[in-house]
């Protein structure tokens, strides 16, 4: 039987899925976007398609994969997505096709405990708090019989414990085969597994961080695959660009002087030498991580130069890392251990100089600071030609796809992008009743964004909203300020009319817990900001309202944005029409996905962001969305939401 005509028997309602998934619906649209993927497959091409929420895009991709054969690579935004893939969905597909296929979930190695690291922390018994004493005993003790080792097994311990780079290891620190437990390393036997598995499924983090660095976990795979599938595609050109460019933490400086320690001290007698060039070492980076007073920002090297010493600071840290090769060429010869910790410190300093010289116009050189580091990143302004080389010599079929790619019916943006501009394109829209179950609400009269009552006034015209919802709403903010903002000034409007629906804010506890509550609550109110636009899936009645305060173009003041924008710009092209547009219509159609992600479902997307109807760009904006019924007048939703 053809391979189009398995397809087509598989997803009919009579079909080998009907009889495993319950509810199941015979969708068009599925079925389409399923052979268009198999005739990919089969030529070995490269595909992007968008499917809108409710076609069934997972089922679409897997089925012509599985059924084609060959080594098959599987790409997703999140581990959470691989989890569900890995648990699920093939399972599932699995079970229906009747066929024996090996699958395996692939992590990058700071997912898996490095016994070696978790011996020599047990044994140095050295840590930066108490919690983490007390958690390396149970991070053994659970390692000790876990078959994975992988830290999600371990659920007592925080995620962001510091505990974490004690325990697991780097490019840089493996010791790979000179390792003592090397036969029995759980990230080597990760690697077998999916060596010998007909499906992988990794993040976008780990495949392009092989890509690039070829960090084996991937290089022995990817050559032998016969389809590669990225999963929620649209988030890849910003990850991409990491991992194509360069970057050093602090972080990683710290972390070599604490494995210095604990490697070096058993085996050398110049202890006081190595204690001093530890502290001179520790003190230039934190010369650099406190030169900057405002923490979470990313500054570009133009704004950096302007700063008197700082390079005077990193020229400072270079001679005292230099110091250190010194010490370690005495002893390199005596043990792995010293060769590995010598390369490390020589591939810092070289990152140090590379940030530290004339700039490359081709990339972005730029700082980000984070509470206790800062990061030096070099990224190019852009992927395209990389990718397309690296696609061009794997004779592969690539799978792009997501509900959120083209851009009003468009897919030049993302193709340019990623350099894919002779790719097979296909658009299929959500086949749920958008015209019967939802409106789009933009309401009459609010200021301009840039008022400083801006927040004021939203509050005032969503309330009468949020009390015929009965709560049972989102509001997605564009920015942590205006997310705060909103929160206290809805909290002092729901006190003063006494009324009691939970308020849930981002940051209050975990992306996870925070919906968890949602859900359970049944009339709460979720304020985020950019990290709760996509990624969330809320069904039925718990979610009938959606606001989204202003369109999610990207402020100014990022170093890769403004850079592109300055390129584009010298070229002749029109910036904000060819790049900044695109890519706030792509973050809208994420945030607008929020509302409907059933057949059933029904509500309201609110957007309180005049430019949509006022601004001839708006038009754009509004044509990407799914077709709402759309209306202005307030009274119109009220009796809408009341009957929900």
């Amino acid at each position: 039987m053809k391979k189009e005509k398995i397809i087509e028997e598989f997803f009919k309602k009579s079909g080998p899925l009907s009889e495993i998934v319950s509810n199941f619906h015979e969708r068009e649209d599925q079925v389409e976007m399923a052979k268009i993927v198999n005739e990919a497959v089969e030529q070995k091409k490269s595909l992007i398609v968008e499917a809108g929420t409710g076609v069934g895009k997972t089922f679409s991709y897997l089925v012509p994969a599985l059924i084609n054969g060959g080594k098959v690579v599987i790409s997703t935004a999140t581990k959470n997505l691989q989890d569900q893939l890995f648990f699920k969905d093939i399972p599932t597909i699995r079970d229906a096709l009747k066929i024996p296929i090996n699958i395996n979930i692939l992590k990058g190695r700071a997912n898996y405990i490095c016994q070696l690291r978790m011996e020599n922390a047990v044994l140095e018994g050295q840590f930066l708090n108490k919690e983490d004493a007390k958690y390396i005993h149970e991070i053994k003790k659970i390692s000790d019989h876990s078959e994975s080792g992988e830290i999600s097994e371990f659920n007592n311990i925080p995620e962001k414990s510091t505990i974490w780079p004690f325990v697991t290891s780097t490019k840089e620190n493996c010791m790979g085969q000179d390792c003592e437990f090397y036969k029995s390393c759980f990230l080597i036997k990760a690697r077998k597994k999916a060596i010998t598995s007909e499906v992988v499924i990794v993040n976008h983090h780990l495949f392009f961080a092989d890509l690039v660095l070829k960090d084996a976990e991937l290089s022995e795979i990817l050559p032998k695959a016969n389809t590669v599938i990225f999963d929620e595609a649209h988030q890849i050109p910003e990850i991409a660009s990491i991992f194509f460019g360069e970057n050093l933490s602090t972080n990683q400086i710290i972390y070599l002087i604490q494995d210095m320690h604990q490697i070096l001290s058993k085996h050398i007698k110049d202890k006081e030498k190595l204690i001093e060039l530890s502290k001179s070492i520790i003190d230039a980076t934190h010369q650099l991580n406190l030169f900057f007073d405002k923490r979470n920002q990313r500054i570009s090297i133009e704004k950096i130069e302007k700063l008197d010493s700082f390079r005077d600071k990193i020229t400072n840290l270079i001679t005292e890392l230099s110091k250190l090769s010194k010490f370690f060429n005495v002893y390199v010869d005596q043990d792995t251990d010293f060769k590995k910790l010598l390369e490390r410190n020589e591939e810092i300093i070289s990152k140090l100089k590379s940030w530290n010289k004339d700039a490359d116009q081709n990339y972005v050189y730029w700082i980000e600071v984070f509470l206790k580091s800062i990061q030096f990143n070099i990224t190019p302004i852009s992927i395209a030609d990389n990718f397309r080389k690296f696609q061009e010599t794997n004779d592969t079929a690539w799978i792009f796809t997501s509900a959120t790619l083209a851009v009003n019916s468009s897919f030049d943006h993302f193709q340019s992008l990623m350099g894919l501009e002779n790719a097979t394109t296909k658009l299929l829209k959500s086949p749920f009743n958008y015209a019967k179950n939802a409106y789009l609400y933009v309401p009459k009269e609010m200021p301009e964004t840039s008022s400083r009552l801006f927040n004021n006034h939203l509050v005032s015209y969503i309330y009468p909203l949020l009390i015929a919802s009965k709560g049972r709403a989102f509001i997605l903010s564009t920015s942590i300020k205006s997310m705060d903002e909103i929160t206290g000034l809805l909290k002092d409007e729901f006190e003063k009319n006494n009324i009691s629906y939970p308020i849930l804010t981002q940051g209050s506890g975990s992306k996870t817990k925070l919906l968890e509550q949602f859900k359970s609550h049944g009339n709460a109110i979720l304020i985020g900001s950019l990290s709760f636009w996509e990624g969330v899936d809320v069904r039925g009645p718990s979610l009938s309202l959606v606001i989204i305060d202003k369109l999610p173009f990207q402020s100014p003041g990022d170093p890769i944005f403004e850079s592109k924008i300055n390129m584009l710009s010298d070229k002749g092209i029109n910036a904000f029409m060819t790049f900044q547009l695109p890519k706030a219509i792509i973050k809208l159609k994420q945030g607008a996905g929020r509302l409907i992600r059933d057949e059933v479902d029904k509500g309201v997307l609110m957007i309180c962001d005049q430019r949509i109807v006022s601004k001839p760009y708006g038009r754009k904006f509004w044509l990407s969305l799914p077709d709402f019924k759309r209306t202005r007048e307030q009274d119109d939703v009220i009796e809408f939401l009341k009957h929900l």
